[in-house]
């Protein structure tokens, strides 16, 4: 397989798990994932098939019709993709829609499924994207 071909497939694997995000549809998401795992910009890791199924039914329960738009797609030399979107919805609490400008970093098994995804609310340093740094800047306990 060329670099192109696992550009492309690794591509496709984010813009799969985006889309499956948008309209619900769980299983489609999952398997977009070799290790379901969020790192979130507060810090909050989320580890496990079991755990990431749980945050998304919260999440669309606080958030029912939460969704992603991207803005920007990059391929980035150590094979992991990096994302700029636009995350909106409406608290059902609340009724105020939001929107938040966010950025995330994929990692990839040799099979081209995600490893997780690290959300951040800035644009990610280059200590952030090499896993030295973690969402919330803090040292990591572990370099990738």
């Amino acid at each position: 397989m060329t670099e192109l071909d696992r550009r492309a497939r690794r591509e496709a694997v984010v813009i799969e798990h985006m889309q499956s995000e948008n309209v619900q549809e769980w299983d489609r998401t999952m398997a977009t994932f070799g290790h379901a795992r969020y790192e979130l910009p507060d810090g909050t890791v989320i580890d496990g098939a079991d755990d990431v199924m749980q945050y998304w039914l919260e999440g669309r329960t606080l958030v029912p019709d939460q969704r992603n738009e991207l803005i920007e797609l990059t391929h980035l030399d150590d094979g992991q993709v990096q994302i700029e979107f636009w995350l909106r919805g409406t608290p059902a609490a609340s009724s105020e829609p939001f929107e938040l400008r966010l950025w995330a970093v994929f990692g990839f098994d040799d099979d081209d499924l995600m490893t997780g995804e690290r959300v951040f609310a800035t644009r990610p340093t280059v200590d952030q994207i090499a896993g030295r740094v973690t969402t919330t800047g803090q040292p990591a306990e572990s370099a990738r």
